[in-house]
Parts: C-alpha cells; sequence; structure tokens
C-alpha cells in the first residue's frame, strides 16, 4: 500500500462537503484548517438555514476559487445538506468535514491513503481505533454508538468500530450510484447500509477525536438514536 506521512506529500484529488448549522463561532476555522491541507480540490460548504450568523461568516470565503457556497431557504438536517453537497462535488474523492471543530482536516491523509492504493472504495474514520488524541466526555453516547454500530453490522454483515464517525471519504463514482435519503443524522446508518449492499471495498483508520459538550454546540441526541435504529432496519429489510 502506499504510505503517506503528511497531507503535504498526497496530491490534490479532494471534494470536501462542509454541511453547516448554527455554526458561527467555528466555521471560519474550519474552513481555514480545511483549505490549508493539500489535497483539497475543493471546499462544498451547505447553509442549512442556519439562524445564527454562519451564513455572513461564511461569505469571507466567497471570494476563494476552491470554496463553493450554497444555502439552504430552511432547515433540513445534515443529511439534506450533505445531498445538496454531493450533487455539487467535482473531485475525483468526496469528504465529510463537520463544521465544529471536533474533528482534525490534517488527518485527510489517513483517509486517502486506502482509496489513492487502490484498496479501497470507501474509508470511515473509526474514533475507537486507539490513535490520536481523544477528548473523554460522554460514557452514554459512547455506549450508545457501539450498540448502534453492533446493530448495523449485524444487519450489513460488516465488522465497523465506528458507525457514526463524521469522516467518510467515497469515490466520487460510489455516491452517484447511491440516492441520499434521509435529511438528518440517518443518513449515517443510510449511507453505510447502501455501501455494503453495492459491495464496495470499505477500510476503516483510526482518527483523532475532539469531542464538544451539548454546552459548546452539541447538537445530537437520544432520538437521533432512535432514528438511527428506524434507519438500520428500514435499508436493510424495506427499502
Amino acid at each position: 500500500m502506499i504510505r503517506f506521512n503528511s497531507n503535504a506529500e498526497v496530491p490534490p484529488c479532494l471534494s470536501v462537503v462542509v454541511p453547516v448549522f448554527n455554526e458561527g463561532a467555528t466555521i471560519a476555522q474550519v474552513l481555514e484548517q480545511v483549505l490549508e491541507q493539500r489535497p483539497v480540490l475543493e471546499v462544498v460548504v451547505v447553509d442549512d438555514a442556519s439562524r445564527d450568523n454562519s451564513w455572513k461568516v461564511m461569505q469571507r470565503f466567497a471570494g476563494k476559487g476552491r470554496v463553493k457556497l450554497f444555502r439552504h431557504g430552511r432547515n433540513q438536517g445534515k443529511g439534506a445538506a450533505l445531498r445538496t453537497g454531493f450533487a455539487r462535488a467535482t473531485a475525483p474523492y468526496v469528504l465529510v468535514q463537520d463544521a465544529d471543530l471536533e474533528y482534525d482536516p490534517s488527518e485527510y491523509h489517513l483517509l486517502l491513503e486506502p482509496v489513492l492504493a487502490g484498496v479501497a472504495d470507501v474509508v470511515f474514520g473509526s474514533r475507537f481505533q486507539g490513535a490520536g488524541a481523544h477528548r473523554v466526555l460522554y460514557f452514554w453516547h459512547s455506549l450508545g454508538n457501539r450498540f448502534l454500530t453492533t446493530m448495523s453490522n449485524m444487519v450489513t454483515d460488516l465488522n465497523l468500530t465506528d458507525l457514526e464517525a463524521c469522516y467518510k471519504l467515497f469515490r466520487r463514482e460510489v455516491l452517484e450510484k447511491i440516492t441520499i435519503a434521509e435529511n438528518r443524522f440517518g443518513f449515517e446508518p443510510e449511507i453505510v447500509a447502501k455501501v455494503s449492499r453495492l459491495r464496495m471495498r470499505i477500510y476503516e483508520v483510526p482518527i483523532s477525536y475532539h469531542g464538544r459538550t451539548y454546552a459548546e454546540g452539541k447538537k445530537i441526541g437520544w432520538r437521533d438514536g432512535i432514528s438511527a435504529i428506524r434507519c438500520i432496519l428500514k435499508y436493510r429489510f424495506f427499502s
């Protein structure tokens, strides 16, 4: 397999899709970090009708040639924002990047290694494989994620370790075969189920994680966990 020690060694080949909802405090720093990464050909940013100053902050990047800005007229959810972003991505590989500061863009080369080596079609990041720094936070969130990951694995016959991790990278041709139906956080189990049915070559790589608290803006909650169970069953047995 090809080995890259840093992003500086990876050729520009990546569309980074950033869904945004009420992330005015962090979106500028995230976009600056993303644009610093050599593999990034373009950044597709979708504001999902934020009610704070996110869209105003995003306008600072409107003149930068690699940044594409889009805005929903009403709030629809992360899955809907990604559906909009995926449709506008043009690079050979497409990566999901959250608009907070929980994930580190300097690790893009880790996700790109398997696809550039020709052994993978899809690469997921995993916060549970032991590499990098991890902020210590909510036990029940961690347990819930492991439960959902196990449930998803049982119906897809995969052995993923982190269903809900943000970092998911795809060959663009893979996404062109998939229609995202879920508008909210159900995107995660939906995309895993649909990729598994396409029999794509899937890899996982360890990533760091700098989680935030609800006071700092964390949005996912227990209702999204219930929805994830629904999606796991729906996209395995009813779709």
